[in-house]
């Protein structure tokens, strides 16, 4: 009797012990659903950007020595030499009138970078570096002091710094080999803020959130998603691009830390096809959809060869020998059979369709645009 009210016990034990555990795992262990909830749809901040925060173009142009040799040629670059005399007199370095100055490590560059909001004077950023002349390298050159400029003319970076070139070459004997490219670099952190541009963000009682794509549907999903989570009012959607947002003056960046945050619902996207006409790529999104046609698609080859052939004149003629050529022109067409393609509602039924025809990526530019003027695509193409 006391056995089994010992075993009772010890079954006991182990069912609280487990009860316990699997309590445990339900606080620790991540519920899937919830997770996968979580990481769908896009953030406010991926869709939209507070108006007036934006980056700054800034432009100067310098000279950079220490070359090995590979800087701009005087007579056919003259603006180096010239850029060249006006630093060295604003050093204190005079030349003799008449001097010819000939220098092979200097060449003349365009200094560009971007300005991000909120920089301020002593902070640093990037700087892109390239050449305006014929040089043949910036590999191992040095940026002197340049003044990067905004539109309105005014000084707002100072640049200097050591490049970093990503090319390699190296040329013998009228050989030359190449990787990547010499005549463009970059210094990060090469230039120093010195003035700061002031930006609207405190200014008024509201911001304005300017989306990345006019589209009504997204622009009332980032209005109802803020008003759920700051209150009912608070934003308005003015347009197809425009949300306007009532903010707090007191702790105006954390309430815009908080909305950007924000997840979004939204809508199915707009059918649309993008065409590289330059490279061949063809893009299109889940919302293209196909309907019924036939295409029938082959490829028309010119092929011309010219061969040189020596001609002779008879013996004991006046003519001369001449070297002519002889131009052989074939013209070949291949046959395409009529395929059908059946309507497809889904963007893998379309790659399926696509697929079938055999064609490449510079094909489909074509197919592609004589299927919409049929009517058979249901979306709106792009070339860029």
């Amino acid at each position: 009797m006391d056995r089994q009210r010992s075993g009772d016990e010890r079954w006991m034990r182990w069912a609280i012990a487990l009860a316990l555990l699997a309590a445990s795992a339900a606080v620790w262990w991540p519920n899937p659903a919830a997770a996968a909830g979580a990481s769908t749809g896009p953030r406010i901040k991926e869709v939209a950007a507070v108006q007036g925060v934006r980056a700054n173009q800034l432009v100067g142009y310098g000279l950079v020595v220490g070359l090995d040799g590979t800087g701009d040629q005087a007579t056919q670059a003259p603006f180096t030499t010239q850029s060249l005399q006006a630093m060295l007199q604003q050093l204190g370095v005079t030349l003799p009138a008449g001097a010819s100055v000939q220098p092979r490590n200097v060449a003349a560059v365009l200094v560009t970078a971007s300005l991000p909001p909120f920089a301020q004077p002593g902070q640093t950023i990037d700087v892109n570096v390239s050449s305006v002349g014929n040089a043949k390298s910036l590999r191992g050159g040095t940026l002197v002091a340049t003044p990067l400029r905004g539109a309105d003319g005014q000084v707002y970076a100072l640049a200097q710094g050591n490049m970093i070139v990503g090319g390699a070459g190296a040329a013998a004997a009228g050989s030359k080999v190449q990787i990547n490219h010499l005549s463009a670099g970059r210094i990060p952190e090469g230039a120093t803020v010195e003035r700061s541009v002031p930006t609207p963000l405190q200014d008024g009682d509201s911001v304005t959130l300017g989306l990345n794509a006019s589209d009504f549907a997204t622009a009332r999903a980032v209005a109802r998603a803020i008003n759920a989570h700051a209150g009912e009012g608070t934003a308005t959607a003015v347009d197809g691009r425009t949300v306007r947002v009532r903010a707090p003056s007191a702790d105006r960046v954390g309430f815009l830390a908080d909305i950007e945050n924000l997840p979004l619902s939204l809508a199915r996207p707009a059918a649309r096809v993008v065409l590289n006409a330059r490279t061949g790529s063809v893009v299109m999104n889940e919302a293209v959809t196909l309907g019924a046609c036939a295409v029938a698609h082959g490829n028309l080859s010119v092929t011309i060869s010219n061969t040189p052939m020596v001609s002779q004149p008879a013996p004991f003629g006046r003519g001369e020998t001449v070297a002519v050529d002889k131009a052989d022109i074939a013209v070949t067409q291949q046959g395409g059979a009529l395929v059908e393609m059946p309507a497809g509602t889904r963007l893998t039924d379309v790659v399926k369709a696509l697929n079938a025809l055999g064609a490449t990526p510079l094909d489909l530019l074509a197919i592609l645009q004589a299927m919409k003027s049929a009517g058979a695509l249901n979306a709106e193409i792009e070339v860029i």
